[in-house]
């Protein structure tokens, strides 16, 4: 047996009075997988356990098969573990975003969704000039990046703020707080003047595209032990698609093969037919393949409707399609990770509907798509990983 794992990051939310009531996904023109719904079976998982910051690395943590809580391994290091970075025991390892703040408010976590050539061409000017045997920078993906500090086990303990939680609010009281913050405080501080002066953000600024005024360190993590390979847990080889560091150091970590697909993104630009195709050609020599989609979740995070019912639109439209042609003979379970209210602009720890559908899937009672559709099911999934039981049984 074949098994797909299509996650469609954030695309579930609350119902908009823009949208007739309607969420961003029950809006979208999905036939694709309105049909997958009448095939197979549709419901919630609980991919959040109660208490847990409602992140994407607990929600696809929960999705890939392990549990959040016992498996949990600091967003940091998942994602240092994407750029290949091996983090000593006295290490910390914390997402960096560059951000744009003006007038005390965070206008934008992502910096206007700098490229990921100019991004990294800001961070490294700042391994220069920050660098040292306490500091390390190392460039990710678009604003997305890794600092990681050494000697300083404390930062763990600090109360850290998303930047993507406080779009349009103001950043003042939070800002890393708690005994021993004063490191990272400090940091941030110097590097305001060499942000402002660096050559890429005068070139941005003479563009009018928004600058990179600051760096927001958050989500701390240490090298992980203990953790079993995916292959291992599950009897089965796996391989994942994703245009993000925190889905691809997850694959690292768990032992699944990351898949070099070109065109694939964390955006609007994906390429998502390349994406599918290359994840159908990886099922030659693997059991299972998960395809990771970042758009809607980038477009919740924003507050964009037009822009997230598109996203839900374009996977329905280039993968689920292709898909939906091979659900006779491989198993397709199709979900968010985790709600992005469009309201919000940040995650929430809600159920998220999902789609098992192929061999030896008896059809259920859903006749479309939805977060209504799942909830009338009556089929509640927690904690949520038990999805993947469901996939693999």
């Amino acid at each position: 047996m074949k098994h797909v794992i299509v996650i469609l990051d954030g695309a579930a939310g609350w119902p908009l009075a823009e949208l007739g009531s309607k969420t961003t996904l029950g809006h979208a023109d999905t036939p694709n997988l309105d049909a997958l719904a009448t095939l197979g079976t549709v419901g919630l998982a609980q991919t959040v356990p109660t208490g847990v910051e409602p992140s994407s690395s607990a929600a696809c943590t929960s999705i890939l098969g392990y549990d959040p809580v016992a498996d949990y391994v600091g967003r940091g290091a998942i994602e240092a573990a994407s750029l290949g970075v091996t983090l000593a025991p006295d290490e910390v390892a914390l997402r960096m975003n560059l951000v744009h703040v003006a007038g005390g408010v965070m206008e934008s976590y992502a910096c206007g969704h700098i490229r990921t050539d100019e991004s990294r061409a800001i961070v490294e000017e700042l391994a220069v000039a920050l660098g040292d045997e306490t500091f390390a920078f190392h460039p990710g993906t678009a604003y997305r990046h890794i600092l990681v500090v050494k000697g300083h086990p404390e930062l763990l303990e600090l109360a850290y703020t998303p930047p993507h939680d406080i779009s349009d609010q103001p950043v003042a009281g939070r800002t890393p707080h708690g005994e021993g913050a004063d490191l990272l405080l400090d940091l941030m501080e110097r590097a305001r003047p060499l942000l402002a002066a660096s050559t890429v953000n005068q070139a941005r600024a003479a563009r009018g595209d928004l600058v990179a005024t600051d760096i927001w360190p958050f989500w701390p993590g240490v090298a992980p032990t203990g953790l079993r390979p995916f292959s291992e847990l599950r009897g089965v080889t796996a391989a994942l698609t994703s245009g993000v560091d925190l889905l691809n150091g997850l694959a690292v970590l768990f032992g699944i093969d990351r898949l070099a697909i070109p065109g694939v993104t964390d955006g609007a630009d994906n390429d998502y037919r390349a994406q599918v195709q290359g994840a159908l050609d990886a099922l030659e020599d693997h059991d299972l393949v998960i395809v990771h989609v970042e758009a809607p979740d980038e477009e919740g995070h924003g507050g964009n409707i037009e822009g997230k019912v598109a996203a839900i639109e374009a996977i329905d439209r280039e993968i689920i399609s292709v898909l939906r042609e091979c659900v006779g003979h491989i198993r397709i379970l199709a979900m968010p990770d985790h709600p992005t209210p469009i309201e919000l602009k940040t995650h929430v720890g809600e159920p998220v509907p999902f789609i098992l559908a192929g061999p030896g899937i008896a059809p259920g009672t859903a006749r479309a798509y939805t977060e209504l559709e799942a909830a009338a099911t009556g089929l509640v999934v927690d904690p949520g990983r038990g999805v993947m039981d469901m996939l693999l049984g």
